[in-house]
């Protein structure tokens, strides 16, 4: 369970991290949509982990790296920002949040699914003794 201040600095980074990246990421990485989905601190917080989404780019592992390469600017941008708030710049570390992905997959395969209609049942309850309606 994270604490109260844990919560507060998760919170900041990723307020902090989201606006840098919109306002950055046409720049570093083209015309990119990147948002952050959770941040969770270690609990000295010297470690925060980004979860990111990605859209409007097909390979997002490519970009992830991208943005990989770019931590040490990234945390710059982020010190600048938060400096008068927490003690130390926390170490950054990148994930892809896969959850959109995975409800769109999802998505996909429940509207694949077909479910007869009640005519073209052909349910006989008498055969199941046990069951009640």
């Amino acid at each position: 369970m994270e604490s109260v201040r844990q919560q507060k600095v998760a919170r900041l980074i990723q307020k902090e991290m989201a606006d840098i990246f919109l306002k950055e990421s046409r720049i570093l990485f083209g015309n990119v949509f990147i948002s952050i989905t959770v941040v969770r601190m270690s609990p000295d917080l010297s470690v925060a982990k980004l979860y990111l989404s990605i859209m409007l780019k097909e390979d997002k592992k490519a970009i992830l790296k991208e943005i990989q390469v770019h931590t040490k600017n990234l945390r710059k941008l982020l010190g600048e920002r938060i400096r008068k708030q927490v003690r130390i710049i926390p170490e950054i570390i990148f994930y892809l949040d896969d959850n959109v992905d995975y409800a769109n997959h999802m998505d996909d395969v429940m509207s694949k699914i077909t479910i007869p209609k009640k005519e073209d049942d052909n349910f006989d309850p008498n055969q199941y003794p046990g069951l009640k309606e």
